[in-house]
This record gives structure tokens, C-alpha cells and sequence, in this order.
């Protein structure tokens, strides 16, 4: 065994004569504990939010969205449809036309966005699932489902025959018209479902039958805003974006699930790195402790670090000494404040006992690349500590007893 190791080992475990150097050496190690399992469970938190963000938009967003390139609409033909659903690993396309729209319930008005959907559209995304009032509409029909918000700001509600909204959208062209027909194209609509995903959506969309939308903005029969798709379970994401590129060329944007939702993903990011700062931070004040604790063991142990040299030990290998214990409590206190945040993290995971909602847990993901990740830090800065600390050796300071 290495002699400079062992004399590590042998100084890290034995108790000194001097009993706040024991108690400060107890202090050092609870902080690298602690702050190395509580990095662990914030990563994974915020791994756990961002995996339950994705999920979520599940319900509301395709796995891949295709975008015009220039302008709100294009032409997409029978046969381009034929090419596209030829792609490997695409299962279902659903056609999109959407445009901002003006809705009117008696002598209320609201601008909204109207979303009109084929057939296809609840298998490409699982929307019918966030109804939770009423029914999701037919095919043909002029039939809508209006969110939450949008419900309450014009005092709506569902089945309410008698009381049918109207939907306003400008038309194209110059010159002045001659009544508000003229400016317009408008259709009475009843709204049979309201669905409630978050704030922004419910306050922001009306679904209606494709149909509804083409004939409201006087759109050709194939003549869509966008292309959402499902694509299968095996299917290579990135695979699939780059064959479309390729089948047409310059003619979409394509974007992914997270891409749609790229707002909410850097604003996950960044406070991600803001809390691994933080927290790094907070592991960089306990090191302060390591490197105190072994400096006062340098003090405490001059006799026999002057026995050392007496022996023909060099002030290298005793620096090294120290080195390799501090290390070692770093290291030794990384591996126990790891598995205190894994039992937490796995607890949570199996047990639930923090709820976000009376009916959901608190979201928490364990990954990998967090567990190194802390790893990492941990045992980089504490290696970074302890060579500082014994840098504080000198030949004079071993010569001094």
C-alpha cells in the first residue's frame, strides 16, 4: 500500500487529543453531506418538473409540428400528403388551419385564436382528454369547444342553444364596404365542451371542425396554416425531421414538442444552472471548512510530521499526505451525502409523501447524469480544496515543534 495513503487513511480516522479539531472536522464533513444531497434532490426536482412539462404537453402538441416558411399558409397536395405519410416512422398527419379570430357572445366581444382540426387530430395529440365539460366535437358539424377562460370572460357555457356565439374573421381585400358584412366573414357556432390544459390555452383557443375554419377564412381545399404529426413509438425523431427536409426542401419549419414549448424549456434551463450555481456555491463555503480542518490538523500533528522528516521523509510526500486526506473526506462525505439524496429522491419516488396537488406527487426524475454531474463538482472542488490546504506545508513549519 502507498505509504503517503495509508498515513491518510490512518490520520483521517483516528480521533486528535485536541477536541475542536474533531468537532470542526465533524463540521466539515456534515457540509459536503449535506450540500451534496441536497444538490442531488434539486437536480432532480427540476429533472422531475421538466419531464412532467413534457408530458403534459402531451395532451396539446404533436410530436413533430411543420410551419410554413413565409407567410400564415401553403398548398399541400394529395400527393405531398402521399409523400409524407410514405416517411418511415411517421404514423399520423393532421391537417391544421388557425388564425386569430373575433368571438362574440350577446354584447360581449373577445379576440382568440381559432384552431381548426381534421379527424385525425385526437389521435395525433390526446386534446379530448382535457375536455372536462361536455363533449368534443364532430366531424362537419359547426359545433366548437372553447377553453376555460375564454368561457368566463364572455359568460358562456356549454349546450346553450339559445344563446349561440358568432365568429368574426376580416376579410382580404381593399376598399370600403358598405355594412360590417362587407369587412367580415362570420358564423354562428355552438360551443359543446370546455377544456382546461393551463392559463395561456384556456384563455387563448377555440377548437372548431376544419371545415368551420376554411370556409371563416375562405382557404382553398388544400390549403392548410400547419401539419402536426404522430409518429411511432420506435420512430428516430431526428431521422424523420431530416427526411422531410429532404422530400421538401425549403418549404417548412419543423419543429419538435419541446421546440413548441421552447419558452417554458429555457425558462426550466436556466433556472436549473441558476439553482446548480447556487448550490455549487454553498458547496465551495463548506469546502472553507475542509480546508480549515485540515490546516488545524497540520498544527495539531507537527510532532509527528517532524518525526516523518526526521525519517527522511520530504516535505512532497507529506504534503501529499494531507492531500490525499482531504481528498478523502471529501470524497468519503460525497459518496454518504449521494446516498442520503438517493433514499430521499427513490422515498419520493415510491412513496409520495410530498404532494403537489391532494391527488399528485411532488415530480422528481433520477437520472444519471445528475448523479455525475454532482459527482463531479463535488469531488473536483474538494480536490481543489485540499491541495490548497496542504500547500500550507513548509520545511520550516516541520522543522518547528
Amino acid at each position: 500500500m502507498n505509504t503517503s495513503f495509508y498515513i491518510a487513511k490512518r490520520y483521517l480516522f483516528s480521533k486528535s487529543s485536541n477536541n475542536a479539531i474533531n468537532i470542526m472536522s465533524y463540521i466539515a464533513s456534515g457540509g459536503v453531506i449535506v450540500a451534496s444531497a441536497a444538490l442531488l434532490i434539486v437536480l432532480s426536482i427540476f429533472a422531475g418538473l421538466k419531464e412532467y412539462s413534457l408530458d403534459f404537453s402531451n395532451y396539446t402538441d404533436p410530436d413533430l409540428k411543420l410551419l410554413p416558411i413565409e407567410g400564415k399558409s401553403f398548398m399541400f397536395l394529395d400527393n405531398d400528403l402521399k409523400t409524407l405519410n410514405s416517411i418511415e416512422g411517421i404514423n399520423v398527419t393532421s391537417k391544421i388551419i388557425e388564425e386569430r379570430i373575433v368571438i362574440k357572445s350577446e354584447n360581449k366581444n373577445l379576440l382568440a385564436t381559432l384552431k381548426g382540426v381534421d379527424e385525425n387530430y385526437q389521435i395525433v395529440t390526446q386534446i379530448d382528454s382535457m375536455v372536462s365539460q361536455g363533449t368534443w366535437f364532430n366531424v362537419g358539424s359547426n359545433d366548437v369547444v372553447s377553453g376555460w377562460g375564454i368561457s368566463n370572460n364572455l359568460s358562456f357555457g356549454i349546450f346553450n342553444y339559445y344563446k349561440p356565439l358568432t365568429i368574426y374573421v376580416p376579410k382580404p381585400g381593399k376598399g370600403q364596404g358598405s355594412s360590417i358584412r362587407s369587412y367580415f366573414n362570420s358564423e354562428i357556432v355552438n360551443n359543446i365542451g370546455l377544456f382546461n390544459i393551463n392559463e395561456k390555452l384556456n384563455n387563448e383557443y377555440i377548437f372548431s371542425d376544419i371545415d368551420l375554419a376554411r370556409r371563416l377564412l375562405n382557404y382553398k381545399q388544400n390549403q392548410f396554416s400547419a401539419l402536426e404529426l404522430k409518429l411511432l413509438d420506435n420512430a428516430n425523431e431526428a431521422q424523420v425531421t431530416q427526411q422531410i427536409k429532404t422530400k421538401f426542401p425549403n418549404r417548412f419549419i419543423i419543429k419538435n414538442r419541446e421546440q413548441l414549448n421552447d419558452a417554458l424549456f429555457k425558462m426550466l434551463n436556466t433556472e436549473n444552472l441558476a439553482v446548480y450555481l447556487i448550490f455549487t456555491l454553498v458547496i465551495i463555503i463548506a469546502l472553507f471548512n475542509v480546508i480549515g480542518a485540515i490546516i488545524m490538523m497540520i498544527l495539531d500533528r507537527k510532532k509527528s510530521l517532524n518525526t516523518l522528516f526526521n525519517l527522511g521523509a520530504e516535505p512532497k510526500m507529506i504534503k501529499r499526505i494531507f492531500f490525499l486526506q482531504g481528498t478523502l473526506m471529501t470524497v468519503l462525505s460525497g459518496i454518504v451525502g449521494i446516498t442520503i439524496g438517493l433514499s430521499v429522491i427513490y422515498s419520493q419516488i415510491y412513496f409520495e409523501w410530498l404532494m403537489l396537488t391532494p391527488n399528485f406527487p411532488y415530480p422528481v426524475s433520477l437520472q444519471l447524469r445528475d448523479i455525475i454531474i454532482v459527482m463531479i463538482t463535488i469531488f473536483g472542488l474538494g480536490i481543489i480544496a485540499s491541495k490548497l490546504a496542504s500547500q500550507r506545508i513548509t520545511k520550516n513549519l516541520i522543522k518547528t515543534v
